[in-house]
């Protein structure tokens, strides 16, 4: 038997291992009504996830011709993480094949590596909150790594979390797996394989993302994996 071509595996959160689209509307929706804006329904979410609550937030006001340099942002931004960080599991459940995918690569000696742009204690939380923490030799959220000498956060689609979870994972050829644009540039910039979660919350269609392949389900990712050896 051919062995396996990666010793670890960096996953995204939202959209790949978690659907996390139900607790993600409301938590926009509650800071939107505190705004005066209009309610978006969860399956616009979908579109907006990816580069994290600040820009979750911020594309939903300006499709509502709201500016996130408005005064009211910054409040309306914290409403957001006060109420998703008291209700963030509610309705959010593993993707499926995800529990049994993750045993399997845990069987195989693959470590397994969470890289997101959802802040590191909302993703910790939740991923204890599911019986999944430890499923994984490290997290790294978006805050996690601090900041540049810009002031922005060290995250996707930046290089620095992946290359974070090589490190943390004493990795000598690790593989991504996400579903957004963010996610493959990362990847790319990192210089490690990519693989697409087609069935996620894409910011635009799947086999456009430049990823080296594409799943249309969590629980063909082991065989994606071995095709890129």
């Amino acid at each position: 038997m051919r062995e396996f071509p990666f010793d670890a595996i960096g996953l995204d959160l939202d959209g790949t291992l978690l659907d996390t689209k139900g607790d993600l509307a409301a938590a926009v929706n509650v800071a939107l009504a505190e705004g005066g804006y209009e309610q978006v329904p969860a399956e616009e979410v979908e579109g907006l996830i990816g580069g994290g609550a600040k820009v979750m937030l911020a594309r939903a006001i300006e499709s509502q011709g709201g500016s996130m340099a408005d005064e009211h942002f910054r409040p309306l931004y914290k409403t957001l993480l006060r109420y998703y960080g008291d209700h963030a599991a509610v309705h959010t459940q593993p993707f499926p094949g995800v529990v049994d995918t993750l045993g399997q690569l845990t069987a195989m000696d693959v470590k397994l590596a969470v890289v997101t742009n959802k802040f590191e204690s909302f993703a910790a939380d939740i991923l204890g909150q599911l019986g999944l923490a430890d499923r994984f030799v490290t997290l790294i959220g978006g805050d996690s790594l601090g900041r540049d000498a810009d002031g922005n956060f060290r995250a996707k689609p930046a290089a620095d979390p992946i290359i974070a979870a090589i490190e943390r994972c004493a990795a000598t050829r690790l593989a991504f797996v996400g579903d957004s644009t963010y996610d493959v540039m990362a990847a790319r910039a990192a210089g490690v394989p990519v693989i697409a979660a087609g069935y996620g919350y894409c910011d635009k269609p799947a086999n456009e993302l430049g990823a080296d392949a594409v799943i249309d389900q969590f629980d063909a990712l082991i065989p994606a994996l071995e095709g890129l050896a």
